[in-house]
């Protein structure tokens, strides 16, 4: 089974509803009705994923389980976020959570760097993509990856912010969150048109793809430019957002900038409230950047419901595309024509930039969106839970394939029935991750109230040129 795809790989093969009024600033939340009782269940057991199976020794996370798995640094970034989270809803205590914060601090800080091929954790400041869970060196052949080291900083740089006492291992762990994170050379992931390459791999050089059109690589600039190290050079957010005009999709209040998948307009808002604070191209547009993932949201299920590939199950209540895992690379016949499948890859709205449909739902893709469109976001969480075989033990599994009913092929993962099709095996770090922090938002602002107290983020904002809101 080959599961060990980068979403960097992904990112390089690969009707709407109507907008409501623009969010006009940081304390304006998207009316969020009070969220259901069983909530808590979701959000208690999203979070046991971080607490229970992080490895004591080392702080690492594992991408995935109950597969083996190798550790996803992304995921350190949500369980490091995740902990705190856990303290606010009383199923931890501090001391327990700074305890294994400063385990996972202290492994970054001493992981050894340099430029082998095998043996280290990073170079120049930045982690390798996945880790070896026990020891915490570079998995096989996987790459240095910009984004997966940024989605790790922002964890860190949330724990840096949210450990505030006068303690001395909340101490220890503001410092050592501004050295790590301040550590890394971002000039020297950038390439000559000032844009970050998505990934390094030794003895060969940089990826040629590089962040650019519209997706989860904004955090990357926001985090580069806040750097007090080496940080990215003026310019970087123009360089970045200069490939905008080819992403916008839709017409008034369904215009906004495209990308097919929903975890790239979900990962960077996580952490970072652009709600009201805009830079030149969204002053220009007359929105911000929350609203044009409320949009495409909303056009994600406008999508779902249309259903154009005459899938099985898609509708008002059950929709989301994102990355996720499918039941394996197939073209079987359905509805009289026949129908490729996929297994893990990004998937989104066809007509959108990274397209791609083959019938697989991800709950994360809507419980991601929940801070945005809680009034479509709830109901579909509903009626995900009801799914047969999709709610378990950490909450939801990583997705499911209503239209896949074959019970006489081999699958790469997951399990058939032949009345409610496929549903996944695995819980996915990065997708529990998403959901976690999409909650902790809707219900208090519990990410955004932290990280809005970072210099770091402060400064790479106003450095790519926003304006506004609670930058004011």
């Amino acid at each position: 089974m080959t599961i060990a795809l980068d979403r960097r790989t992904l990112l390089a093969r690969a009707p709407l509803a109507a907008g409501a009024a623009l969010i006009p600033g940081a304390s304006a939340l998207a009316a969020t009705p009070a969220l259901p009782r069983w909530f808590d269940d979701l959000e208690h057991r999203t979070f046991r994923y971080f607490w229970d199976l992080a490895n004591r020794s080392n702080g690492l996370v594992p991408d995935r389980w109950p597969t083996p798995s190798f550790a996803s640094i992304a995921a350190v970034g949500f369980a490091l976020t995740a902990y705190p989270i856990g303290v606010e809803r009383g199923w931890i205590k501090r001391d327990e959570a700074r305890g294994l914060t400063l385990t996972t601090l202290r492994f970054f800080d001493q992981a050894k760097q340099g430029d082998a091929e095998s043996g280290v954790s990073g170079h120049q400041g930045f982690f390798y993509h996945f880790l070896d869970m026990e020891t915490g060196t570079r998995y096989r052949d996987t790459e240095l990856s910009s984004v997966d080291t940024t989605l790790l900083f922002l964890g860190i740089l949330f724990a840096g912010a949210w450990y505030d006492r006068a303690d001395p291992v909340e101490a220890e762990i503001r410092r050592l969150a501004a050295r790590i994170t301040d550590r890394a050379d971002w000039p020297w992931f950038t390439n000559a048109g000032g844009t970050v390459s998505m990934g390094w791999h030794p003895g060969k050089g940089f990826i040629e793809r590089a962040w650019d059109g519209y997706n989860e690589g904004m955090m990357v600039y926001i985090v580069g430019l806040g750097s007090r190290g080496k940080p990215l050079a003026d310019g970087a957010w123009d360089a970045w957002a200069k490939t905008y005009p080819g992403f916008w999709r839709g017409e008034g209040g369904t215009r906004h900038l495209a990308f097919a998948p929903l975890f790239g307009h979900q990962y960077s808002q996580m952490w970072i409230d652009f709600r009201g604070i805009r830079d030149a191209a969204m002053r220009e547009a007359g929105l911000d950047y929350f609203e044009n993932s409320r949009r495409a949201t909303y056009a994600n299920r406008a999508y779902c419901i249309a259903n154009p590939m005459r899938w099985d199950g898609y509708g008002r209540d059950v929709w989301g595309l994102t990355a996720c895992d499918g039941p394996g690379n197939f073209q079987l016949p359905f509805k009289g024509r026949t129908a490729e499948f996929f297994g893990y890859a990004a998937r989104g709205p066809l007509g959108q930039p990274d397209e791609r449909d083959d019938g697989t739902i991800a709950p994360t893709a809507a419980l991601g969106s929940l801070a945005f469109a809680p009034e479509i976001v709830v109901p579909a969480a509903a009626a995900m839970k009801r799914w047969p075989r999709l709610y378990g033990q950490y909450g939801f599994l990583d997705s499911f394939n209503p239209s896949f009913r074959y019970t006489d092929v081999k699958l790469e993962t997951g399990s058939v029935d032949a009345k409610s099709g496929w549903v996944a095996k695995d819980y996915l770090g990065i997708d529990q991750g998403a959901i976690s922090g999409a909650i902790a938002n809707a219900r208090d602002e519990g990410v955004w109230r932290a990280m809005r107290r970072s210099p770091t983020i402060r400064r790479g904002l106003q450095r790519a040129g926003f304006t506004g809101g609670w930058l004011g």
